[in-house]
């Protein structure tokens, strides 16, 4: 039997079973995996987190009874790769699950496991004909709803298309060292795939970025394309003093950062362990003019100085980058409510630091109107010293950033209030 396998049941079994963070769990167990297998297994574990309502319907289709957490994963892992996996044959993967259910345990359901998936391969099913979609796409009937009623019918499809595929993945140059094609050139030299995307590079081929000399060099760090876009969109100029209220992991600050000669960036979060994120990359990239610290967004402190430019990229559902982490598209929406509380309480402390005049960028990586116009209006009706300059939503594409929202807020000068 395939180590692989072993190793994608053992990271699923932890998924599923205790509701441990896909990404999280991967990259902890995979530390010490071949970059071949890793590819593998990463591609199983993600695959079944973000196909399980597909997978369920297609083994409801040969199972009269709930079969035991340990069997369904195994059934999980050879349905996927019979319907998703084109280069795995359809005998590995029957028989290679057949093997499975014997190593950890299971014997007594190698006749089941067997039986079940080889009716899966005779009675194929296209995936694309089934017309509902949230079996097609393998996503809760709720969010689906969700989308339709607040962007239309063409935007929930734009997003349904995106959320199962893989997400590109943008190195941002550090333009105090190079850019897009000076760093293409540096990345490519290690053997790394990748093509200049305007300012940025998107990488086309996986690797350990610990292992990378560009990126032990400081020659770039990883941002998506949307976040990156709504960190310029604060309009940070020379001389200003920005403030980045929720920053971890840093790379809202070191877009900023990088394109100010003079003038620094507080950077907080909430936590110290991911304040040191954000610490250590401003080091290994040498900007130098950012100042990291550890504070609470929804209380104000007036130790903190008055700022030219807020970033406020609150806590949010996530539903803008599913694709990234698949889990987060079976959250129930009734669990995503009492966010808006914490995000207009961060929104309205974090514009008490805005001088007059200044610029605030509210943000967030989710597709959900009611974390995102609704707070930045009732904000704006209670708060008349704040104009709204832009607002803009984005939609998750094959060459794009992840789905995002951004609002760009102005404080009015002294006179204009008067």
């Amino acid at each position: 039997m395939s180590n692989s396998r072993l190793k994608a049941f053992e990271i699923l079994y932890s998924i599923l079973s205790d509701n441990a963070y896909s990404n999280i769990a991967l990259d902890k167990a995979l530390s010490d995996v071949d970059k071949k297998d890793k590819a593998f297994v990463s591609t199983i574990v993600y695959g079944v987190v973000e196909r399980k309502i597909t997978l369920d319907y297609l083994l409801d289709l040969y199972l009269t009874s709930k079969p035991k957490p340990k069997v369904k994963i195994i059934l999980y892992i050879g349905a996927y790769q019979l319907y998703f996996m084109d280069k795995v044959p359809a005998s590995a993967a029957i028989n290679e699950s057949v093997e499975l259910s014997k190593e950890v345990g299971c014997s007594y359901y190698s006749g089941l496991v067997n039986a079940v998936l080889h009716k899966l391969d005779k009675n194929r099913i296209n995936i694309d004909d089934i017309q509902d979609l949230s079996i097609r796409f393998s996503c809760p009937q709720e969010l689906i709803n969700m989308w339709l009623k607040q962007y239309g019918e063409a935007e929930m499809y734009e997003i349904l298309n995106a959320i199962n595929n893989r997400p590109p993945v943008f190195a941002v140059p550090n333009k105090r060292y190079v850019d897009a094609e000076e760093l293409q050139y540096e990345l490519l030299s290690e053997g790394i795939e990748c093509e200049t995307d305007g300012e940025l590079v998107t990488l086309n081929s996986g690797f350990d970025l610990r292992k990378s000399k560009s990126f032990q060099n400081g020659l770039f760090y990883i941002e998506d394309k949307s976040s990156y876009k709504c960190a310029l969109a604060l309009g940070a100029k020379d001389g200003d003093t920005v403030l980045d209220v929720c920053s971890a992991p840093g790379g809202k600050a070191f877009t900023v950062a990088q394109n100010l000669k003079n003038g620094k960036v507080y950077a907080y979060d909430l936590h110290e362990h991911r304040a040191k994120l954000v610490e250590s990359g401003a080091e290994r990239l040498g900007l130098d003019n950012i100042v990291v610290g550890v504070n609470d967004a929804t209380v104000f402190n007036p130790d903190i100085l008055m700022a030219d430019k807020v970033l406020c990229d609150v806590v949010c559902s996530g539903f803008g980058i599913i694709r990234r982490k698949p889990e987060i598209r079976y959250k129930s929406l009734d669990s995503t409510k009492e966010l808006f509380d914490i995000q207009y309480k961060i929104l309205s402390v974090s514009s008490r630091y805005l001088k007059d005049g200044g610029t605030l960028v509210y943000s967030t990586c989710t597709l959900n109107k009611k974390e995102n116009e609704k707070v930045v209006s009732v904000f704006l009706e209670s708060e008349k010293d704040f104009v709204l300059i832009k607002e803009k939503t984005v939609f998750p594409s094959d060459n794009g950033g992840d789905g995002f929202y951004y609002a760009v807020i102005q404080k009015k000068d002294q006179n204009e209030r008067d």
